[in-house]
């Protein structure tokens, strides 16, 4: 018997031993510097060469590296190259990697491994929603359509440590294109892997600051510091927790409790008691970034009828909507590229100068002409992500519209991955929301999506004029000649009405006092690794 008890508290202190092993792993995990942050909608996918949002993106900054990287404040500097030099033609970059580069894995980053990148978010068969913006790299278009092989990429390898990309025509933003995670390199082992990233994110290797530890998908994100990174002595935070939160006032909520260093933005309704309760923590900035609605142009009522389109838009009382529903310092919008964008000053249509009584009128005329009136109004679904802000943005305007032109809408909303989804097939949505954030400073990465073809011109708009103007504007080597020609390609776009901008954004976040190293920036890019949290910070 007290041979039996003792084999019984033998394996009772066993058990607790495993325990305590086991759990020791968590605290000490939980003791590392942890960074949370909030985010209002889940990634739809952390492929690089294939995801679409801004959230996907802001965490692949995080997991891998391009080329050329960005400082705190939003210059251009190095990241997985070290150094590049430029032909006197503009036509050819020449990119020298940093010594040592590691996978997450410990395998070696190569230069080949960029080639492959790039090859692969050309390739048709990815279906990448940033492939043309690459058009410039030779061959990339013609790729893209199918008419070429894949291999015949202006992008060379000739040896581990160069990345030699060939242009057709000089490009003054293509190293702010090569920050793009869709630039980013392809581990051989990679493309296979990122479709279970939930559910076995041990198989993917990142060549960035990070790596993912979990993802459980519309609830967080979780990544580990990589201590392979080339510049891991100057990673201060171990662990970036990514928390979802669809709901805005939720995430500020946890804000406030303590639970989130960083918010991804600031609740309309709880804007002024953010300012009044947290002064230094709220941090606005001028943003590169559209809030917009989109026709499907591929259906009726709106792929033959410009007027009804443009009754739509000019229903809308954009002021009021920033001011009372928004209401956190947006501007409102008429033209499709936002203010303050280098060398572009955006067209902005007649109609934004016209009092609410002349807008009015003449959205009621143009409803007319269109074909609609009191006895035949028009029937439409307006579809936006499952959000509280999105819900109440679309109420609003579904109001502005039943009051000035008697149209009778109907709100659908679904999950952001659901939605995208939706809007690609194009076979039930009518008007939907979306918006687009620059990727660089300049006007193209508006403008190029909206090019025919273009995977990211979800309303599926197509006219040869804006389509020539925006050719003639990329053979352009003089600024102000390429200027003059986008300009130019926008008005003919807002005549034709295919989108409704509705507001540009701003940088809005709530920024803990505890951390340190945060820098505003119109990109609004905040890469976790040049940040720090204060000694002792939970």
């Amino acid at each position: 018997m007290k041979m039996l008890r003792n084999l019984l508290i033998a394996a009772l202190v066993a058990v607790a031993l495993l325990m305590f092993f086991r759990s020791g792993g968590d605290e000490t995990e939980s003791s590392l510097p942890t960074l949370n942050r909030g985010l209002t909608s889940d990634a739809e996918s952390l492929d690089p060469q294939k995801s679409r949002s801004t959230q996907a993106a802001t965490i692949i900054r995080d997991l891998g590296e391009g080329l050329i990287s960005h400082t705190p404040t939003g210059e251009l500097t190095g990241g997985s190259a070290e150094s590049w030099a430029i032909s006197d033609d503009g036509l050819d970059y020449t990119f020298t990697l940093r010594d040592n580069l590691r996978w997450s894995n410990g395998d070696p980053v190569l230069a080949q491994h960029f080639v492959a990148g790039m090859q692969r978010l050309v390739d048709p068969a990815t279906g990448g929603i940033y492939a043309n913006a690459i058009d410039a790299v030779r061959n990339a278009a013609d790729i893209v359509a199918g008419e070429k092989p894949t291999s015949s990429l202006g992008v060379e390898a000739p040896d581990e440590k160069t990345v030699v990309i060939r242009l057709i025509r000089p490009t003054g933003y293509f190293l702010g294109l090569l920050t793009h995670p869709s630039t980013f390199p392809l581990h051989p082992n990679n493309a296979a892997a990122y479709g279970a990233a939930a559910s076995n994110p041990e198989n993917i290797a990142w060549n960035g600051a990070y790596r993912l530890e979990s993802w459980r998908p519309g609830a967080s994100i979780r990544l580990l510091r990589n201590e392979q990174f080339w510049d891991n002595d100057n990673t201060a935070i171990d662990v970036v927790v990514y928390h979802v939160h669809e709901d805005e006032l939720t995430e500020f909520n946890r804000y406030r409790a303590g639970e989130l260093h960083i918010t991804d933005s600031i609740p309309a309704d709880s804007f002024e008691q953010a300012r009044a309760d947290y002064p230094n923590q709220v941090k606005i900035s001028q943003y590169l970034g559209t809030y917009y609605y989109g026709y499907n142009l591929t259906k009726p009522p709106f792929s033959d009828n410009p007027n009804l389109r443009a009754a739509l838009s000019i229903a809308i009382d954009r002021v009021g909507l920033v001011e009372k529903v928004t209401g956190r310092g947006e501007v409102p919008a008429y033209s499709w590229v936002p203010p303050g964008v280098n060398n572009y000053q955006p067209p902005v249509p007649a109609y934004a100068s016209l009092s609410d009584a002349e807008r009015i009128a003449m959205a009621q005329r143009l409803y007319r002409e269109a074909g609609y009136s009191e006895e035949n109004p028009l029937e439409v679904e307006l579809l936006y992500n499952t959000s509280d802000i999105q819900e109440r943005i679309a109420l609003a305007i579904i109001g502005m519209w039943s009051d000035v032109l008697g149209v009778q809408a109907t709100a659908v909303n679904q999950e952001f991955r659901v939605m995208l989804s939706s809007i690609r097939e194009a076979e039930t949505t009518e008007v939907f929301r979306l918006s687009w954030i620059g990727d660089y400073d300049d006007a193209h990465t508006f403008l190029n999506i909206l090019q025919s073809g273009n995977p990211s011109n979800m309303m599926q708009y197509a006219n040869s004029e804006f389509d020539d103007l925006m050719r003639r504007a990329a053979e352009q080597a003089d600024p102000l000649a390429r200027r003059l020609y986008m300009e130019e390609a926008e008005l003919v776009m807002l005549r034709d009405h295919p989108i409704v901008p509705i507001y540009f954004y701003i940088g809005d976040h709530l920024v803990s006092d505890d951390v340190l190293g945060w820098a505003d920036n119109v990109l609004d890019y905040h890469y976790s690794r040049h940040l720090a949290l204060k000694p002792n910070a939970e």
